[in-house]
């Protein structure tokens, strides 16, 4: 993966160029987080890049964003209670205080997660987490990807 597309994740998906993206979906993009601590971490992209905040699309768009944001959460969910026994749920939030375009972060959450952390936001993990090779987002995730994939196929083709 080459670093130029994280400058601008919205456009590169556009183009068909953003290596993270898990399917186009109705109103954005379904793609695997660049960091993998929480297996199954997604997340949705608006397909407008200037929109900064779900109350910038119209009532039609976000109410698409929304449903778009459930499904990806249903695939996460389904996917990992496939790979992982110890899923208990997933967490979804739209914050945008990072980072100035719409997005919805879906956090998968398991029982095997320290026990001082998994009742809690993922956010209070150590900073170290989101940088650790480790969790780098790899060919090791490939199973994790290809599942999250077909259950979004899946979903789309029982609407």
């Amino acid at each position: 993966m080459t670093e130029d597309w994280r400058m601008d994740r919205i456009g590169a998906a556009l183009r068909g160029k953003n290596p993270t993206v898990l399917r186009r979906l109705e109103s954005g993009f379904a793609v695997i987080g660049d960091v993998q601590f929480l297996p199954g971490y997604s997340v949705l992209l608006t397909d407008e890049p200037a929109v900064q905040r779900l109350s910038d699309l119209p009532r039609a768009k976000r109410l698409s964003f929304l449903s778009d944001m459930d499904q990806l959460a249903e695939a996460v969910e389904r996917a990992c209670r496939r790979l992982d026994p110890d899923f208990r749920r997933v967490n979804l939030e739209i914050l945008g205080n990072a980072d100035p375009f719409l997005h919805a972060h879906v956090w998968p959450r398991f029982e095997w997660e320290p026990a001082e952390l998994v009742g809690k936001p993922v956010w209070l993990y150590p900073r170290d987490r989101w940088s650790d090779q480790r969790f780098r987002l790899g060919a090791q995730h490939d199973v994790l990807r290809d599942a999250i994939g077909s259950e979004l196929d899946r979903l789309r083709s029982t609407a």
